[in-house]
């Protein structure tokens, strides 16, 4: 078990990578989160959970593996229930592109990812947890395209008696209504949602709902996740509107189980890495604030994603306001004095990447010449008068705020002196923004205004 103190974005320390979150209000108030975890540099997620959780969105536990895919019995078996998964015979839009790309370039999509399912070691996808009767259900997902779920005392876990549930896919959610009826969702590209019985480990698959938000209507692409506010039912996933699922979006109705009218976008992570890609999560109301929890890339990968949290507002008419990826996350507006690590660059443009650096943390590295790095927001009721940076490596460094030029700063073998800025004014809420003129190994560790 890890304890970490941060308020920022990313919000977890940089050797522990948890995306795909679901956030769940448990025992005594606390909030605990359930997510994938990555630590491989060759696939998404891994073979082992970590649950988070935290009294104040500021102290966060890291807690102790909580399940393992190699305690899944049933993993690789042919006979195992995989239905219904992907329907190869009927693509969605997405599908449909992406075959038509892969046979112009002489690939067989459908094989290549059929002989990589069988190929893998037993991987846990994206997970979800709810308690009911003092009992704590993990549902799971696997690389083999089965589900299933297991049992806790604790909303840590360890969660043990793995059971296997009658269908496949990937990215299961449940539900529980006030009436005390419990919901289980789950797919990809294709959604499906079904009651479960009173054991929360079954349901008769003839009750299975089939496409209750769609591609073509909703943009759904993964990652199912049910709330329910005052009457109404968000049904919050990844988004395709924008050309790819970097975005979260929700759709709502008036019953678990639809129909679902398509709402819009709570946050979007493009642009947050050269290779951002997906995107994955939830909303929860914590000690009355609500919060949107979503993933970004890192690495200048697909994979190695990290756990980022947003303040987010639901509108007296239901609606959610989208919000932008901010580097301060849930804590204050950066203030005067205040180191701003690379590490939490909010929007990248360019080749520049968040990695480790080697000494235990991480920096931006891979900048070019042209690159550009933000950092949302900073807050001071008097301005700023000086910039200071901290790197390694030489270049030229122009400061922009709220997209004004105020400074350059040369670096030289890692030095640089500190910057007069030209005058601010107060400033609230105001968009730092670094472009990288000239790049010589060049990495950078912290930027701070005075």
């Amino acid at each position: 078990m890890k304890n970490y103190k941060n308020t920022r974005n990313p919000v977890l320390v940089p050797d522990v990578h948890v995306p795909d979150c679901e956030a769940h209000v448990m025992e005594g108030g606390r909030l605990f989160l359930y997510g994938s975890y990555d630590d491989r540099d060759d696939v998404y997620c891994s073979s082992v959970y970590h649950v988070i959780s935290t009294d104040d969105m500021e102290n966060w536990t890291i807690h102790d593996v909580s399940f393992r895919g190699e305690d899944v019995p049933w993993f690789g078996d042919p006979d195992a229930v995989h239905y219904p998964g992907l329907d190869w015979s009927n693509p969605t839009p997405f599908i449909k592109k992406m075959l038509e790309k892969d046979a112009a370039e002489g690939k067989d999509m459908k094989e290549q990812f059929e002989q990589e399912e069988t190929e893998k070691p037993p991987l846990l996808f994206a997970p979800d947890c709810i308690e009911k009767d003092g009992k704590y259900y993990l549902y799971f997902c696997m690389n083999d395209e089965s589900e299933g779920a297991a049992v806790s005392d604790k909303p840590e876990g360890p969660f043990e008696n793995p059971v296997q549930l009658p269908c496949g896919g990937i990215d299961p959610a449940v539900f529980i209504d006030d009436d005390g009826s419990a919901y289980y969702y789950w797919g990809q590209l294709y959604s499906y949602g079904v009651k479960l019985n009173d054991d929360m480990v079954s349901f008769d698959r003839k009750d299975i709902v089939s496409d209750l938000v769609t591609e073509e209507e909703h943009f759904f692409h993964e990652g199912s996740s049910m709330r329910k506010i005052g009457d109404t039912y968000y049904y919050v996933y990844a988004d395709m509107e924008r050309g790819k699922p970097t975005a979260l979006g929700y759709s709502t109705g008036k019953s678990p189980m639809g129909p679902f009218e398509y709402k819009g976008i709570i946050i979007d992570n493009d642009g947050c890495d050269p290779a951002s890609w997906n995107n994955h999560g939830s909303i929860e109301c914590f000690n009355g604030q609500w919060y949107v929890f979503y993933h970004r890339c890192s690495r200048g990968k697909q994979i190695y994603r990290r756990l980022c949290i947003e303040k987010i507002e639901i509108l007296e008419d239901g609606t959610i306001p989208e919000v932008k990826m901010t580097s301060q996350g849930v804590g204050e507006p950066f203030a005067a004095g205040e180191k701003i690590y690379g590490r939490w660059a909010c929007g990248l443009k360019g080749s520049a990447y968040i990695a480790p650096d080697g000494k235990g943390s991480e920096y931006l590295t891979g900048i070019k010449a042209g690159d550009r790095a933000l950092f949302r927001y900073v807050r001071s009721a008097d301005g700023f008068a000086k910039a200071e940076i901290e790197a390694e490596g030489s270049g030229l460094v122009k400061i922009l705020l709220d997209g004004k030029e105020i400074a350059k700063v040369k670096v030289t073998d890692g030095f640089a002196e500190k910057a007069d800025l030209e005058s601010t004014g107060p400033v609230n809420n105001g968009e730092l923004e670094m472009e990288f003129e000239e790049a010589e190994g060049l990495n950078l560790i912290s930027v701070t205004l005075l």
